[in-house]
């Protein structure tokens, strides 16, 4: 691995940890220190998302005009100067404001960051954009279980270590990612570059994928949201469901060799891992309908994460296998932003369903939500067979 992918790595790593002392108590926060209901923690979460959806296109759209490092180290400061307003300012309807912000600012740097892995180790293939996902999520397994402690001391704190952390990842790019801009280095490509000038099939095939992305999120999100607050009702404490967090991320690293050789086996088939990992997410929500302590939570959460572990480092994979030279930042703009898009409409889809039908109903529908994210994984590169162009 190239010495540069792993000032990203460490970039990641500081950046996601300090994310994770945040966005798994947003619901609680709001639902049980603000008073307010699920379906409205849901909305805000929405109005997040939906900033963040705006976030990632720009991101990655400044990737290919002014390079990662500005539009990167642009995110950052943002951040940094929206978490200042939460530090000072968490109650309503401040919250709702800085949380928006925080959003959008969020967007802009993680595009950047795949699509600058992807450019500095254009051979290492899945590797790049995996070795980017593990460090996201070993921030996973590390925030949420120290977040868990202090919001159980003071909540407030949490804003501040935030800050922090975010404060520590503006250094770290300041430093290191201004030698890391290779927009010139020419990504792997499946398509010829005459092909892709004249040809839109590859982002038909992009926007069908991100369809798949939308749904299996829209189900993830309810970690966050509707299922933090269920667990407190049935009497977990804030540091079990952080905890259950801390198990996604240990998981995600401590698994890698045990998947290895299945991974490599299917290396070639990244739509086989896709919809591998899909069966195993949908099997996630099946067992939390049947939940009711924090052992069973905790198997929900080990089976979502092995489904995860198949199905998130693909995308960014094939993205950037589809994408144009000069169009890599687009590119993972739009898968990235597919995510936010199911992180955006999951909470408050999740909130009124609660509200209205229960617990038990929305993740039995969640289930079926997910299993038809099978159906674009298997269709996603029909543009590219009709064009005659070798896909997976």
């Amino acid at each position: 691995m190239p010495k540069s992918v792993w000032f990203l790595i460490i970039g990641m790593l500081v950046n996601t940890t300090g994310n994770s002392f945040l966005w798994p108590l947003n619901a609680i926060y709001m639902h049980d220190y603000l008073g307010k209901s699920l379906a409205m923690a849901g909305f805000v979460l929405m109005l997040n998302s939906a900033a963040g959806v705006l976030g990632n296109l720009l991101g990655g759209y400044l990737f290919d005009r002014i390079g990662g490092y500005k539009s990167i180290m642009l995110g950052i400061l943002l951040t940094i100067v929206s978490l200042i307003g939460l530090t000072i300012w968490h109650g309503w309807p401040h919250y709702v404001w800085f949380l928006t912000i925080l959003g959008f600012s969020g967007g802009i740097v993680f595009p950047g960051m795949f699509a600058l892995a992807g450019a500095a180790w254009p051979e290492g293939g899945r590797k790049a954009f995996n070795s980017i996902y593990l460090a996201q999520n070993l921030g996973v397994a590390v925030g949420p279980a120290l977040a868990g402690i202090v919001a159980d001391y003071r909540f407030d704190y949490v804003f501040m270590v935030n800050l922090g952390m975010y404060t520590l990842f503006f250094f770290i790019a300041l430093l290191t990612f201004k030698g890391l801009d290779a927009r010139s280095i020419a990504p792997k490509n499946v398509v010829s570059e005459s092909k892709r000038i004249i040809n839109k099939a590859p982002f038909y095939a992009l926007l069908i994928l991100s369809s798949s992305s939308v749904l299996c999120w829209l189900a993830y999100s309810q970690w966050s949201a509707t299922i933090s607050s269920y667990t407190q009702d049935l009497g977990l404490g804030l540091k079990q469901y952080s905890l259950l967090w801390t198990i996604n991320g240990l998981l995600i690293v401590l698994a890698q060799p045990l998947i290895a050789p299945l991974v490599k086996r299917w290396e070639d088939k990244l739509k086989t891992q896709l919809v591998f990992g899909v069966i195993l997410i949908a099997i996630s929500f099946g067992i939390i309908a049947f939940a009711s302590d924090f052992k069973m939570f905790a198997a929900a959460m080990v089976v979502l994460t092995f489904g995860e572990i198949f199905y998130t480092p693909a995308l960014p994979t094939i993205a950037n296998l589809l994408a144009p030279k000069g169009r890599q930042g687009f590119y993972q703009g739009i898968i990235n932003s597919a995510a936010t898009s199911g992180r955006m409409i999951g909470p408050l889809f999740g909130g009124i369903m609660v509200d209205q039908f229960g617990m038990i109903v929305l993740v039995s529908i969640l289930v079926v939500i997910v299993l038809m994210a099978i159906i674009p994984c298997l269709l996603y590169d029909r543009p590219l067979k009709r064009d005659h162009i070798i896909t997976d």
